[in-house]
């Protein structure tokens, strides 16, 4: 079997997100990039979606494993930077797989001038509809869920609860 760019391509993105495992790495924005060398090393470059991401080592792990069984013996996994992450990164198709998973998909990620951010002690007033029926009427319970990048919300009309990825 020929072994070409396209099919590590494919390979590394069917690998799913090890936190949200209904999206893979390309439906979450992760995955940057994949190339191979002249010599048949496969380089994939992911981002993470926040510095001290915990999942990043499962996520090189599982691109290694998947494209070492895929036939590539040679795989190096980079982690890109620059330009940083952002949930604007997450495809339409992603974002349509978090609803149907029951979870709320983040909006646009707000717009911020380079350098210092500026610190806000209230959290922020967003509308987020509920996954499960569809109603704007919700409360966030937590401001974090089972990890840092989801909050926790409840849904005043069906009264489930449900996470939120947060706009980052």
């Amino acid at each position: 079997m020929v072994r070409s760019t396209e099919h590590a391509r494919a390979v590394a993105e069917s690998v799913t997100d090890p936190e949200l495992p209904v999206l893979t790495l390309a439906d979450l924005g992760v995955l940057r990039d994949v190339e191979m060398t002249h010599d048949g090393v496969v380089v994939v470059s992911i981002t993470p979606t926040y510095s001290g991401c915990p999942a990043m080592h499962e996520m090189r792990t599982d691109l290694t494993r998947r494209l070492s069984e895929a036939g590539f013996t040679d795989v190096e996994v980079r982690t890109v930077l620059d330009p940083p992450w952002t949930t604007d990164w997450i495809s339409a198709a992603g974002r349509q797989k978090l609803a149907d998973y029951g979870i709320a998909p983040p909006s646009a990620a707000p717009q911020r001038a380079s350098g210092p951010v500026a610190l806000t002690l209230t959290p922020p007033r967003a509308r987020i509809r509920c996954p499960q029926c569809g109603s704007l009427d919700t409360e966030q319970v937590s401001r974090f869920s089972s990890t840092a990048c989801k909050a926790l919300y409840r849904c005043r009309s069906c009264h489930e609860p449900f996470e939120h990825i947060k706009e980052i």
